[in-house]
């Protein structure tokens, strides 16, 4: 079997889906490993390392591959190099993509979207969710750092006591978890909050301090995958101003609410950046997704009476070595799943749990029963 590890079509992104590490770990299932040239430049990894771990690099990596490994999934563009029933390994973005799924399935590949990976204990090592929004939320603390023109942590010295920074996150998945410990080692004080209850020993255990509207409605705020429930509106209106009163005495601001495929809940009005203190920084991870800060723009730093809104996107990406590093092990890990240990041959278990949750197309179909084309 042959993988080939594609070169990103989008500027924009630096990272790459395999490493010299996991290209040697591919090699000793029994695949023969291509990859395009410069594919990993911009995560420091030169075509001589992949060389040297056993890949071939080859513009015509693609020709005639059984397995594709990307960052994103292929555009319509790319799709034209592949081998028709390929299997291609991305984060898809699949929602409200119906045109480039119908892309994938027409072009006959078989494409899994590593996003979709289900939260169940065998699956952790394949979660690239987790993997990507760890380092978004350290990042995002170091963009807020960079933006804030005081230092983070309490100075005492000769001249005079330097205060220690204010940060305040909003949502605690693993970005927040994240970005709290990143501020708390760098010497901040740091409260934080989310509409799962399960979030508050989580928080506290980081040394934070929890704001929340701790009523009813608070208690059963969480899905049976973990995930945020979008509030009621009531609920969503005493949050916000509990919110809006923190909000005035804080230094950073760092908000990381998604609720997948929907746009980013707005937690951040206009009128509460309007009321931070000149100097003041907000970093909004959702920028992406519309964003959890009114007024933030994708990819700009965006300042208003003083105040820095910071919208950088594929913020994972900003540490793509890092990022590289564990989404390859990610991939690995799934791509083992697929693979007959004896024979060394692909053996897809299509009734794997795993399978099941993240395939998209397969034989010129959209199959995944969320994406289904709407029928007229």
């Amino acid at each position: 079997m042959k993988i080939a590890v594609a070169k990103e079509q989008d500027p924009a992104e630096p990272r790459v889906a395999a490493t010299p590490d996991t290209v040697k770990k591919l090699k000793a299932l029994g695949a023969e490993v291509a990859v395009e040239p410069g594919a990993g430049i911009k995560s420091g990894l030169p075509d001589a390392d992949f060389a040297a771990a056993g890949a071939t690099v080859s513009a015509d990596a693609l020709n005639g591959a059984d397995v594709v490994l990307k960052v994103k999934r292929p555009e319509a563009a790319e799709l034209g190099a592949y081998k028709r029933g390929a299997l291609v390994l991305a984060i898809m973005d699949p929602y409200g993509a119906d045109a480039a799924l119908k892309s994938m399935a027409d072009a006959g590949v078989t494409a899994f979207a590593m996003e979709l990976m289900p939260r169940i204990t065998r699956a952790q090592v394949m979660d690239v969710l987790s993997s990507q929004a760890n380092l978004a939320g350290y990042r995002a603390v170091i963009d807020g750092a960079e933006a804030f023109g005081r230092a983070m942590p309490m100075m005492m010295t000769a001249a005079g006591t330097v205060p220690a920074a204010k940060v305040f996150i909003m949502g605690v998945g693993v970005a927040g978890l994240q970005a709290i410990a990143t501020a708390r080692r760098l010497g901040a004080i740091v409260t934080a909050t989310d509409v799962r209850p399960a979030t508050k020993e989580q928080v506290e255990s980081l040394g934070a301090k929890f704001l929340a509207v701790e009523d009813e409605e608070f208690k059963n705020a969480q899905t049976a995958g973990g995930y945020a429930k979008e509030m009621s509106k009531e609920y969503q209106a005493k949050q916000a101003a509990l919110t809006a009163e923190h909000i005035k005495k804080q230094d950073i601001v760092i908000t990381t609410a998604l609720i997948p495929g929907r746009p980013a809940p707005r937690l951040v009005t206009a009128e509460m950046v309007k009321s931070m203190k000149p100097g003041s920084v907000l970093v909004d991870l959702a920028v992406e997704r519309g964003g959890n800060v009114e007024g933030a723009q994708p990819g700009q730093v965006v300042e208003t009476d003083g105040v820095k809104i910071v919208g950088y996107t594929n913020v994972a990406g900003r540490v793509a070595a890092s990022a590289s590093s564990l989404y390859a092990r990610n991939l690995l890990s799934f791509f083992e799943t697929m693979v007959d240990k004896n024979s060394k041959a692909l053996a897809v278990n299509w009734d794997d749990e795993l399978v099941k949750a993240t395939a998209l197309t397969r034989d010129g179909a959209v199959v995944h029963p969320n994406f289904q084309p709407k029928s007229a």
